[in-house]
């Protein structure tokens, strides 16, 4: 039996479906059950708990073979990431009670760094304090996700035109889509290793840049779509217009300017790699409507 966390989410969700599909027993961590009864039907244990709870992740953990573990995602966190803390002790805390098998955890492309990070500081805390545990780890360390760009679409459908913070355009990004993530981690949690293990997790291998990103969304939406890079003095003011608070922008920006920089980066040693099979052609296919 399995554990994981952020079920309702993209990745959870995919681990979930991958390890069902295997035919494994999953055990659902949920904070609304409600939103969860599809899982329920399926044969799914559900536990309630909030991810800050260590007494509650504890009853999710115990008497599993490997449990998956995540932060939620947060754009717009509070200063000094008290919620991400939280939820980093609590995890870390249960694990420690419930000695699952093993422990496979959602991190981040730049999680190795300890600086300069920007919203991916999270992860590298979740790296920080989960990597002594008595039991073996594993961390997905994941490229950006495809989907951050479904908000934009119609946007983009509007104009024409795909807007980055990326840049340079023409380089080659590690780009990710959730299910894939989900195909690595159900197959991390069905393997066997002891101590440490790390995996850049990305899509086909060689990346995509940001000219064919905007290409393929183009031809999903059935008209030309042309990249644009965000000049860094217009951030602020996206953002605040995407409905981020004007006072927390700044882990975003950073995290940005770190990307593009090159301090946040995949190809580090002592790393595997997983390169998942979905090309942003047929991401854009299937997900741009």
């Amino acid at each position: 039996m399995f554990t994981v966390m952020g079920i309702t989410g993209h990745v959870g969700g995919a681990i979930a479906e991958n390890l069902l599909a295997a035919g494994r027993k999953v055990r659902g961590v949920v904070r609304n059950p409600e939103k969860a009864k599809d899982w329920s039907a399926r044969g799914v244990e559900l536990v309630e708990s909030s991810y800050d709870d260590a007494a509650g992740l504890t009853r999710a953990f115990q008497g599993a073979e490997g449990v998956f573990a995540m932060i939620p995602p947060d754009f717009a966190p509070e200063p000094g990431l008290p919620q991400q803390k939280r939820t980093v002790a609590a995890i870390r805390e249960a694990l420690e009670q419930a000695k699952p098998g093993k422990a496979v955890f959602l991190s981040s492309i730049g999680s190795e760094q300890s600086s300069g990070l920007g919203l991916i500081t999270s992860t590298h805390l979740l790296e920080e304090a989960t990597r002594t545990l008595p039991i073996p780890v594993a961390y997905l360390r994941a490229g950006s996700f495809m989907e951050n760009w479904l908000p934009a679409v119609e946007h983009i459908r509007a104009t024409g035109e795909m807007p980055f913070f990326y840049a340079p355009l023409d380089r080659k990004y590690p780009l990710v889509a959730t299910r894939d993530i989900g195909l690595a981690g159900a197959k991390v949690l069905q393997e066997s290793w002891t101590g440490e293990r790390v995996l850049e997790v990305e899509g086909p291998e060689g990346g995509t840049d940001l000219y064919e990103t905007a290409a393929a969304f183009g031809r999903a939406l059935g008209r030309e779509v042309k990249a644009v890079q965000l000049p860094q003095a217009a951030w602020q003011s996206v953002l605040e217009a995407m409905g981020m608070p004007a006072d927390r922008t700044g882990l975003y920006m950073e995290m940005v300017n770190s990307f593009n920089s090159g301090w946040i980066h995949f190809g580090n040693p002592g790393t595997g790699k997983f390169h998942g099979p979905t090309t942003i052609e047929a991401f854009a296919r299937e997900r741009v409507k």
